[in-house]
């Protein structure tokens, strides 16, 4: 007993927190099996043992100060907490939260964890700042350390790359290629059923996920099926991805150009005009219906706000379930949802008054481990609640069920549907096999006049917007609409066929005017008064930019 009360927690305890952090960092940003997390503890913990540290005392007069690694520290660990719950730290999508609003977010799993890696934090705090203070060696190359730590976190260097921007040679070079939309009124329009599948992406085909994605392969039998659907910078979270795919643009957050930073946005992307504007325009009427609230991320805002007549999220769907405790973190499950749909298509359909639209978002294949519904565990069995492939099966088979009830009662005739994912997968379960592969988005349409194929491209969620126009009979100007190319002509190439992957990426990192584009309403000015809009030809730099370009007029 005398023994055990002799024991001292330091220096071993200290090294095993600091050596356990350092394994968990480790772990998560790299394809390292968890257990390795010990193996790195363990030999952190025999370095630190071996080489005597916290055990060389700094003689008096030293005064205790904090660590300069200290704040360091804590940006690796937001860092490192950001990556294990989405996979890829994506600092649009965080600034575009922040100002948008997360209202009724169903992150509430994550705020576990958040609590869990606060205390994690401070635990490392603590440790490092008892080695700094116990250590002479440790505190002479201190300060190196808080350099180190800062010129190598991700977070940093991404704010640092969007920094630069401000003093970019060319802050312009998309909005030059970017194309206001333009259709034509035609008799007898089709109507739209678009349908976000949350997170499937089309790399769920491989054979190596079974058969999670067959129920859309049994659909693709009788659709274009497109391959090749590329995710740029921009496009990587739900609300980026609905509007690449609707407005044919990445969605660059709006930054200083929100001149109220401390109130959410009032307004989103209202400079530029989208599907919603345009089939308003010509007479549609049109229904968004989502499980999650549409307060989160600004989505309510969105379709109110580009030609939506009705918009229906949590609040409006709950109080007409049979059962309003039947929903999810995030919100309705997806047979619900897929019934108020249908039931919104005959609605529609049965008032005769010209052509409807309706956009469906989905939630069954939400990251982490998604949210199947009651039908699917009845037909699939017990789920374990981790495995995503469950709920991506889960999310397919309901969308192909709804297909064959509205089919059935007549309710698709002379309709083009989309079946598209809003965006890749964030952290799943099969993570470490998704990150290993060339990882391209669902897109494919059903119609009437579409006849079954197989397109092979390059191509982004920009592409979509105007490949849906085409697909409905409204072909835009040079098949072109904001960035994207309809996917549907051959003949002319998409930016990412034209440029590649990395380039557009790294132009979107430069860019500012596409920015004041997409914000034009919400700054006080979109534009320098001795600025003026091109109207004429696209202006060239450079003989690289020159090289296969098409002369594009605004």
């Amino acid at each position: 007993m005398s023994h055990l009360t002799s024991l001292k927690f330091t220096p071993w305890l200290p090294f095993v927190v600091i050596g356990a952090c350092l394994g968990y960092a480790i772990t998560t940003m790299t394809r390292l099996p968890w257990w390795t997390l010990f193996i790195i503890t363990g030999l952190w913990l025999a370095i630190s043992l071996k080489l005597n540290w916290g055990t060389s005392p700094i003689n008096p007069p030293y005064r205790k100060t904090l660590p300069w690694s200290l704040l360091p520290l804590c940006l690796w660990g937001l860092y490192v907490y950001l990556a294990d719950s989405f996979g890829i730290v994506d600092l649009a999508a965080v600034f575009f939260h922040l100002q948008a609003g997360i209202t009724d977010h169903g992150g509430s799993g994550r705020m576990v964890a958040a609590v869990i890696y606060s205390i994690s934090i401070l635990g490392l705090l603590a440790a490092f700042t008892w080695l700094i203070h116990h250590d002479r060696r440790w505190r002479r190359v201190e300060p190196l350390v808080a350099i180190a730590l800062l010129v190598t976190n991700p977070l940093i260097f991404g704010i640092g790359q969007r920094s630069a921007a401000v003093v970019t040679d060319d802050g312009s070079w998309l909005d030059r290629r970017y194309v206001e939309p333009q259709i034509t009124a035609q008799e007898n329009p089709p109507n739209l059923l678009l349908l976000y599948l949350e997170s499937i992406e089309r790399t769920y085909d491989d054979p190596r996920f079974g058969d999670a994605y067959a129920d859309l392969n049994a659909i693709g039998e009788a659709a274009i099926v497109f391959e090749g659907v590329r995710q740029v910078d921009n496009t990587g979270w739900t609300m980026a991805g609905m509007i690449a795919s609707q407005c044919g643009t990445p969605l660059m957050p709006a930054g200083l150009l929100h001149d109220r930073q401390f109130e959410p946005l009032s307004t989103v992307v209202p400079g530029i005009r989208c599907l919603g504007d345009l089939l308003a325009d010509q007479g549609y009427r049109l229904s968004y219906l989502g499980g999650a609230s549409t307060e989160f991320a600004g989505k309510g805002l969105f379709y109110n706000d580009h030609g939506f007549n009705n918009v229906y999220g949590l609040k409006e769907l709950q109080p007409r379930l049979d059962d309003p405790d039947y929903v999810n973190n995030w919100g309705l499950y997806d047979d619900s949802l897929y019934d108020f749909t249908a039931a919104e298509i005959e609605r529609l359909s049965a008032e005769s008054e010209g052509p409807w639209g309706v956009v469906n978002l989905t939630i069954a294949g939400h990251a982490p481990n998604g949210y199947p519904a009651q039908r699917c565990i009845d037909r699939q069995g017990e789920w374990d609640g981790v495995d995503i492939l469950y709920s991506v099966e889960c999310s397919a088979w309901l969308a192909h069920d709804l297909l064959e009830r509205l089919e059935e009662q007549g309710l698709l005739d002379n309709t083009v549907v989309a079946i598209v994912s809003d965006h890749l997968t964030m952290r799943v379960s099969v993570w470490d096999e998704l990150t290993t592969m060339d990882r391209d988005n669902t897109f494919m349409l059903l119609g009437d006049d579409l006849q079954p194929e197989r397109i092979i491209r390059e191509a982004s969620m920009v592409d979509v917007f105007p490949t849906l126009l085409d697909a409905m009979g409204y072909m835009p100007k040079d098949s072109r609409a904001g960035l994207g190319v309809s996917l549907l002509d051959s003949e002319t190439r998409t930016l990412l066929e034209r440029h590649g992957l990395t380039d557009i990426n790294a132009r979107l990192r430069e860019e500012n005017a596409l920015q004041q584009r997409l914000w034009d309403g919400l700054a006080p000015q979109r534009r320098d008064a001795d600025i003026t809009p091109n109207k004429g030809e696209q202006v060239v730099e450079s003989p690289g930019d020159n090289a296969d370009e098409l002369i594009i007029s605004h």
